[in-house]
């Protein structure tokens, strides 16, 4: 009988569709599916969590199956805008409460709502909504004022500043909402608020054109201290503050605007004309750098250590292949963005208006000190998507789909669907997760392996029960196939002081190494781990897999 020998993995390194059969085999930790997994910052592949329904605004909107176009996490609530209307909203003894604040019948538009009838979206002045409504675009500053303050853009109507000041019920809040006039009927699509002053541009009415306001004033426009605006040779996708500049992305070419509090020296300036960013979703700050989405990739905007200079850079090589799918079909997809801080991730989301929602997809990158490292997600329709921290210092995540639905980003175990009820209502749906290994060849693609064991070591965070299939000689219709094995459910460990009856698993530790045996033989193998159920997470920590090698062809 032959030697058996050991080879052994660690899950790190992300999904990879871009190395080929050999050259991935110098990271064999890595993945060439990793659906539904995120990398854990501290090693591992874990299953990601699901959605929870934060309730919805389709009782007040016709027809009630609506996109979310917006979301931003504000004043211990969040900012809707949906259909025609905006919302602010929180929630009041578990049930979210809305408030339309989009517009009024106010000449100036502008009001301060003081008296609220608690636990309804009515109050004592009466509001006109918008005609239409494109993308929401929020920048949110401080100002010197309880909660700071708001500005909304979406490229159909002027921008509206919002401000909520105090906390708890709409009794005990003040709302100003106040419609911005940047230049006649101009309404730009994108802006942010850099050093005092909002500077906005982009939209049907400015496709080309930067606006900036006054010093220290984002309501005016006019005036001699501050107020001017440029004119881009390129199409103007976004606009985001950055260290001491703001940075204007165009859709070929990326522009800085410089010493804004300089009247004699503001200027515009070019950092490249080969580049552009496909979305105005796709951009974020993360880890100090700025990431978008680029027709080469996901790229980031970074600062070097000589003053005033950015160079970019490319992070997504590892995924190259799905990030060329969506670049050449970016115009067909709504995408959206956001940044989990308590997890280093940035998640970017896209979706066809005809795809269901199990077809949406996603893209999770978590930066790790190798840089970052990426997943796909499928089954989350996220047309708008915001994460920040609320008064507390806790970090709140949202997303809303195109049937007018807001959800908890990021919790729960199970995913949603509209079942076919009249009407339809919210049913949980599984999380489908696949880990796939790359083909193994154990270091010699000459020799026959007949496999004896595998070793699986999982973190659970509560129970688990994962499958697994071994594939050999990449699937070749000539070899046999094994079945698929079956772990047995296992627990969390239990630890003295936090184990939970009928929870924890006693007498274990916190990470789990479950043992099957193998069947089969091959050149090479590849090993797949899935679930699909509503089971909570867990953490793929690594494969052990005990070989005998035998002929040689």
């Amino acid at each position: 009988m032959p030697n058996t020998q050991p080879f052994g993995i660690s899950c790190k390194g992300g999904l990879n569709t871009n190395l080929n059969e050999f050259e991935i085999l110098a990271a064999p930790g890595s993945a060439v599916v990793l659906k539904n997994y995120e990398v854990d910052p501290d090693g591992g592949y874990r299953r990601i969590n699901g959605y929870v329904n934060y309730g919805d605004v389709r009782a007040d909107l016709n027809p009630v199956d609506v996109k979310i176009n917006g979301l931003q996490v504000y004043a211990d609530g969040v900012l809707i805008t949906a259909g025609n209307k905006v919302y602010f909203s929180y929630i009041l003894n578990d049930v979210p409460q809305y408030l339309e604040i989009n517009q009024t019948t106010d000449s100036h538009h502008e009001v301060a709502f003081t008296d609220y009838a608690a636990g309804t979206s009515e109050h004592t002045t009466a509001l006109t909504a918008y005609v239409s409504q494109g993308k929401g675009n929020f920048s949110v500053f401080s100002d010197n004022v309880e909660n700071g303050r708001v500005v909304i853009c979406d490229g159909v109507n002027k921008p509206l500043l919002i401000t909520v000041k105090g906390s708890g019920a709409y009794a005990n809040r003040t709302i100003q909402v106040k419609e911005i006039t940047v230049s006649g009927a101009v309404a730009p699509a994108v802006g942010t608020v850099h050093s005092g002053s909002l500077i906005v541009g982009g939209g049907s009415d400015a496709k080309n054109t930067v606006y900036v306001s006054t010093a220290n004033n984002v309501t005016s426009f006019t005036g001699s201290v501050g107020a001017t605006e440029f004119i881009t040779d390129d199409e103007i996708v976004g606009i985001k503050s950055f260290r001491d500049d703001v940075i204007i992305f165009c859709k070929n070419s990326i522009f800085k605007l410089v010493n804004i509090l300089d009247a004699n020296n503001i200027a515009v300036l070019p950092i490249t004309k080969n580049v552009g960013c496909l979305s105005e979703g796709s951009i974020q700050e993360i880890g100090g750098d700025l990431l978008f989405l680029a027709p080469d990739g996901i790229r980031t905007i970074a600062g070097t250590a000589r003053i005033g200079d950015v160079e970019l850079s490319s992070v997504s090589r590892q995924i190259q292949a799905l990030v060329s799918i969506l670049a050449s079909e970016i115009d067909l997809h709504n995408v959206s963005s956001c940044v989990i801080r308590s997890k280093s991730q940035y998640r970017l989301f896209y979706s066809k208006d005809s795809e269901t929602t199990l077809d949406s997809r996603g893209i999770i990158g978590t930066l790790t000190p190798n840089g970052f490292e990426w997943s796909q997600t499928a089954g989350i329709k996220a047309y708008a998507l915001t994460s920040d921290f609320d008064n507390s210092g806790i970090e709140r995540k949202y997303h809303g789909d195109d049937k007018g639905f807001i959800y908890h980003h990021d919790q729960g175990a199970f995913f949603h669907q509209l079942n076919n009820a009249t009407p339809q209502v919210l049913t949980p749906s599984n999380i489908n997760a696949i880990y796939e290994t790359p083909n193994f060849d154990f270091g010699d693609l000459g020799t026959r392996k007949t496999l004896e064991y595998l070793r699986l070591s999982l973190t659970p965070e509560a129970s688990a029960t994962v499958k697994m299939k071994v594939t050999f000689n990449s699937n070749d219709i000539n070899t046999p196939q094994p079945l698929i094995y079956e772990f047995p459910t296992t627990s969390k460990g239990g630890l003295f002081g936090t184990a939970k009856f009928n929870i924890s698993l006693f007498g274990t530790g916190a990470n789990t190494i479950m043992k099957t045996f193998l069947d089969g033989s091959g050149y090479t193998a590849s090993f797949q781990i899935f679930t699909e159920n509503q089971d909570t997470p867990y953490t793929i920590n690594g494969l052990y897999i005990n070989y005998a090698p035998s002929s040689r062809r």
